[in-house]
């Protein structure tokens, strides 16, 4: 029998049909996806998550920084640093909403809303897919290290373990925090790494300034050659970018907070975002420079390795360290899941559930532990991620997302010109915006192209030394 074609409105009704089966597809997947599944969280969890993605590994090295740049470029350095890196993580809060009715819950989308949908995931993706691996990588790193420091510590007498050990342990917890779904379901553990962020930086501080002025410190450049102590000053800028990088989640995170028209979430998100600043300040200031001053250029890549008396309060500091780059760990994989898993479910059309999340994210738990176990080098991994990665999406990459062609009317950024405020002084506010997106844009690329020479150099004189698996 042949069957007589829809007419006009069943045709229409059809298709309305699979559109509305489609949508309501596409909703339960983002329900389940970790970014987008929750979005409950209130101004404080912007806090503690920011405060744990940003006071990490990186506060640890700062003294180290230091000693390669010197007092006066060192401070320039991180206060600058401190300010730039406040302005463009303001304008990625201002942009998450910059287009009525719809939120960049993905550092990709607002890439692909300002480049076009191919070109944005080309920028933006793959610089921050570094960031986010990278980060894991050297918080696989940190993590096993802090547990080795610690173990030295309470039993001095006990026969040494190797380094690779301890990764596999810190990893092994992974393998089960991993399995937590989103966000808000693991922040209790950003919660509690934020408070131990705060922490150990104190006992960093506190316990080098207790230790004093060291009778033979130095202040001088530690390396004799010219070209020694070029390559360690560009490693360090490497190191304060890989310090004040937490821009690659923000976007991310504020996906989490709930938004309305007449409350959007970039009011909470900012508030979150200014304590952040706050307590990274308190961290990270007197971390540098005291422990700078009471070492030298003796102060290793961890100031926590440098320092060993008091004993018992050393060690708990490194098990501050430890329980903090567990939150920090998952709050940098996090996006990643949700990268694996979008592309799993939507591109390659496995189902969503239990056992997909349980094998994708336990293989990159895996491989970023056996990275880790491979390359162990500290200090040079903070250098070279931080200047080949961190460099530009915490510095620059912002600023072309706010002046893209056709972008940059909905945004609004800019202060209004109204009754209280002259046309010329509103001209004037944004010819300041706009020389301050230059020097991020300058500053952003030298430390791009220049920090990634002095941290790779500092890897290959640490594997000199190095046997493999140790």
């Amino acid at each position: 029998m042949d069957t007589e074609p829809l007419s006009l409105p069943e045709a229409h009704s059809s298709s309305h049909n699979n559109n509305n089966k489609k949508t309501a597809q596409e909703k339960s997947i983002d329900d389940w996806l970790p970014i987008t599944s929750s979005r409950n969280a209130k101004w404080w969890y912007s806090a503690f998550h920011n405060v744990t993605a940003m006071v990490g590994a990186g506060v640890l090295s700062l003294p180290f920084a230091m000693s390669e740049l010197g007092w006066a470029p060192g401070i320039v350095v991180l206060v600058v640093s401190w300010i730039i890196t406040l302005y463009t993580l303001w304008q990625m809060v201002e942009m998450h909403e910059m287009v009525p009715g719809k939120r960049f819950d993905r550092y990709h989308e607002l890439g692909q809303h300002a480049f076009g949908d191919k070109l944005g995931l080309w920028i933006v993706v793959p610089q921050q897919l570094v960031v986010e691996v990278g980060v894991d990588i050297v918080y696989m790193v940190t993590g096993g290290k802090s547990l080795k420091k610690f173990h030295e510590l309470v039993c001095p007498d006990c026969t040494p373990i190797k380094q690779t050990y301890f990764i596999m342990i810190f990893a092994s917890v992974h393998l089960v925090l991993s399995q937590l779904p989103n966000f808000n379901s693991i922040s209790g553990v950003s919660l509690a790494a934020a408070v131990m962020s705060l922490s150990y930086s104190t006992i960093a501080w506190g316990a080098s300034a207790d230790k004093g002025k060291q009778a033979d410190v130095e202040y001088g450049y530690r390396s004799s050659s010219t070209a020694g102590t070029v390559f360690n000053f560009l490693s360090a800028l490497g190191n304060v970018a890989f310090a004040y990088a937490g821009h690659n989640v923000v976007l991310e995170i504020q996906a989490t907070i709930p938004s309305t028209p007449e409350k959007p979430s970039k009011k909470p998100m900012w508030k979150g975002v200014i304590v952040a600043y706050i307590v990274v300040a308190l961290c990270y200031f007197p971390v540098a420079l005291v422990g700078y001053w009471a070492f030298g250029n003796a102060v290793k890549d961890n100031i926590l390795i440098t320092l060993d008396k008091p004993r018992w309060l050393i060690a708990m500091a490194n098990m501050f360290v430890v329980v903090h780059v567990i939150g920090s760990y998952q709050i940098y994989a996090m996006p990643v899941f949700d990268m694996m898993e979008t592309v799993l479910v939507k591109k390659l059309h496995f189902p969503p559930g239990l056992t997909l999340r349980l094998i994708a994210r336990t293989v990159y738990v895996a491989f970023t532990m056996f990275i880790a176990i491979t390359f162990p080098f500290f200090g040079g991994l903070l250098g070279f991620f931080g200047g080949f990665a961190f460099a530009p999406t915490t510095y620059f990459v912002s600023i072309p997302f706010l002046s893209s062609p056709s972008r940059t009317i909905s945004i609004d950024v800019f202060p209004i010109i109204n009754g209280f405020e002259s046309f010329t002084a509103s001209l004037h506010h944004l010819a300041c915006h706009l020389q301050a997106k230059k020097i991020c844009i300058i500053l952003g690329i030298m430390l791009m192209i220049l920090s990634p020479i002095g941290g790779l150099r500092q890897i290959i004189l640490e594997a000199q030394d190095y046997s493999f698996y140790s």
